[in-house]
């Protein structure tokens, strides 16, 4: 290349506009993000040296947290993520973050948290990091907090932080409320025409689940009334508790319930005679789900694969292909797996000499030899095995023989009644509970809930 003065000249000055250009961009760039992220502070750019740049964060405590001078931000864990990546949006350094699931390893560990439950960063009016919390469960709270340290001399340097780790309960605020509708298509429609949640109807059907179907039972007009415990959490509603008393009219029959302890002080529902709803088995091995019965337990069917009549000992429930199945029993899994034309099956070995069988399933959530609570989940609808389509059949057998379980149901024995010597007690709740019941009127639609201001019991 040959060299001209004046062509180097031009050159040199258009770069050093260029130059000039993008330091300033890059320098506006800047100010902007630092205006952004002052809440971050120097956990989020010190990588490795997050520890030391906190040093002298004070320690933190729940009163701390709501301080109007604190800085707090609060994320719900997302699906199918770890802490770390659940934090991402903390800007935390990878080393501090290591070094939280150490301290909280001993009594909690980071690695189980579960998606949609809560983590919050609560930093100072400066952008320093106070306290780290993740509520475990709707009663429970991690807290990860920087304890307090002398301040360094002029000279000396600064040491790094502590931090210690706690478990901490919940306090809420109870209020008993009283809610109360009417039945038009479902119980779930009623509940929410009355301003509540699913997990209340979830509830109110779990009580009376040894008496009414409430997917085949329930009828235009029904009517369903509620003493239940509210959970309040800074004023604001967090999440039901207990119910205290419930009433459902089915079809102009009714149907009541009271919260109440046993001898060994375990709380159960019973009847305002003492008698209690908990009986041997549930109603259904299918939990909420619209079945119908397809066919029936009889000694002769006609079998639609294999073209014959044979007795068909069970009953026949049509249910979409991963609805949840359950044992209607306490008991023992004696057989959890694949058995000819039966499919997937699971056979669970109950109390007084009764069996249960669930037939045709899609998938197997137990083995064999385990433990099984009465509504615990034991498997899913399918098809397996010699089947037209997805349904379960239901079996039951007792001493030896099986036996029709739409009509064993309606006859099987309740637990134990409230003792003579406990009765006083659960009469002076009954009387307490009952009218308030049974003053709640709801209108055809929408329904009404109303507060009680008495403290639970």
């Amino acid at each position: 290349m040959i060299y001209h003065p004046r062509r180097w000249r031009r050159l040199l000055t258009i770069l050093g506009g260029v130059t000039l250009a993008v330091v300033a961009t890059l320098a506006i760039s800047y100010r902007a993000h630092a205006r952004h992220a002052l809440p971050v502070s120097m956990a989020g750019v010190a990588g490795t040296n997050a520890q030391s740049a906190l040093a002298s964060s004070p320690a933190a405590s729940p009163a701390a947290s709501a301080a109007p001078d604190a800085f707090t931000q609060r994320i719900a864990v997302p699906a199918r993520s770890n802490f770390a990546a659940a934090c991402a949006p903390f800007h935390l350094g990878a080393e501090l973050l290591q070094h939280l699931v150490a301290v909280a390893k001993p009594v909690f560990n980071l690695g189980h948290i579960q998606a949609g439950n809560t983590l919050t960063l609560v930093r100072d009016a400066g952008g320093a990091l106070q306290a780290l919390s993740y509520q475990i469960d709707a009663n429970h709270r991690l807290w990860l907090r920087v304890q307090a340290v002398q301040a360094a001399g002029a000279t000396a340097v600064a040491p790094p932080p502590q931090w210690s780790a706690s478990i901490e309960t919940i306090a809420y605020e109870t209020r008993l409320a009283a809610v109360s509708g009417t039945v038009q298509s479902s119980l779930f429609q009623a509940v929410e025409d009355a301003g509540e949640h699913d997990p209340l109807a979830l509830d109110f059907a779990g009580i009376f689940g040894w008496d009414l179907d409430f997917y085949t039972d329930p009828q235009p007009g029904d009517v369903f009334r509620v003493v239940v415990e509210k959970q309040y959490l800074d004023g604001k509603f967090s999440h039901y508790g207990q119910i205290v008393a419930a009433e459902y009219v089915n079809a102009g029959e009714k149907y009541d319930a009271v919260r109440f302890h046993d001898a060994d002080g375990e709380l159960a529902y019973y009847r305002p005679n003492g008698q209690p709803l908990k009986r041997e088995f549930l109603r259904s091995p299918l939990k909420f789900v619209a079945l119908h019965v397809t066919s029936g337990f009889t000694r002769s069917r006609y079998h639609p694969i294999l073209k014959v009549y044979r007795a068909h000992l069970g009953v026949d429930y049509g249910a979409p292909l991963g609805t949840p199945v359950q044992s209607i029993g306490a008991g023992v899994v004696i057989h959890a797996g694949r058995k000819g034309e039966d499919g997937n099956m699971v056979q669970i070995r109950h109390a007084q000499g009764y069996e249960t069988y669930y037939l045709h399933l899609s998938r197997i959530l137990v083995r064999a030899g385990e433990h099984v609570a009465q509504g615990e989940r034991i498997g899913l609808v399918g098809m397996t095995g010699l089947a037209t389509g997805p349904h379960l059949d239901f079996r039951v057998e007792h001493n030896g023989q099986f036996e029709d379980f739409q009509r064993l149901r309606k006859t099987l024995p309740p637990a134990e009644p409230v003792s003579a010597k406990l009765m006083p007690e659960f009469r002076q709740l009954t009387a307490r509970y009952m009218p308030e019941l049974a003053g709640l009127q709801p209108a055809a639609a929408p329904a009404q809930a109303a507060a009680i201001t008495a403290p639970a019991p």
